[in-house]
């Protein structure tokens, strides 16, 4: 069977963008394939249930943030950090070496301009060669979605936070 590489994109207001990525590393993983995921916004010390099972199958896990950006007073930090990850996702796409490259929260970057979508969208398109690559996050711009092979919105029609104040919970939200 041949393979082309797909740009997929989770966006939408709902929660279930990651969780649908993840669900893909992990069909990926069951195939033997060499996946990578570079995480936005979330920082690295931040311990969700699909990063330490990534973790012990050899994903390449790499986080580029500084927390939920509406929580900061100065962007500066996350910016940079946005800039050097997307430094890192180029060099990934550009080493060939893996199967499938999650680029988790993206869409934020692109919204706040630390980087341009422009590039990113040339980047995505000319450089993914054998590598399935998934972005997600909310607003996920217009070029984005033109230029995917498949677009999902996730849409929130109830959630347990809005619903009974039920805060994030382990193996639900992380």
């Amino acid at each position: 069977m041949n393979r082309k590489a797909l740009l997929i994109v989770y966006t939408g207001d709902g929660k279930g963008k990651t969780t649908a990525a993840m669900g893909l590393l992990f069909r990926a993983l069951g195939h033997d394939a060499k996946c990578g995921v570079i995480q936005f916004i979330k920082p690295g010390e931040l311990e969700t249930g699909e990063k330490v099972s990534a973790l012990r199958h050899n994903v390449v896990w790499e986080n580029y943030g500084e927390g939920f950006l509406w929580e900061q007073k100065d962007l500066g930090p996350s910016r940079l950090a946005a800039q050097r990850g997307w430094q890192r996702a180029k060099e990934l796409l550009e080493g060939q070496e893996l199967d499938l490259l999650i680029l988790d929260e993206l869409t934020y970057l692109l919204n706040q301009k630390f980087i341009s979508t422009t590039e990113v969208v040339d980047v995505l398109t000319t450089m993914r060669g054998k590598t399935h690559i998934v972005v997600t996050g909310r607003g996920a711009p217009h070029p984005l979605l033109e230029a995917a092979d498949m677009v999902n919105e996730v849409v929130g029609l109830k959630h347990p936070f809005s619903e009974a104040n039920i805060k994030a919970q382990k193996l639900i939200e992380y």
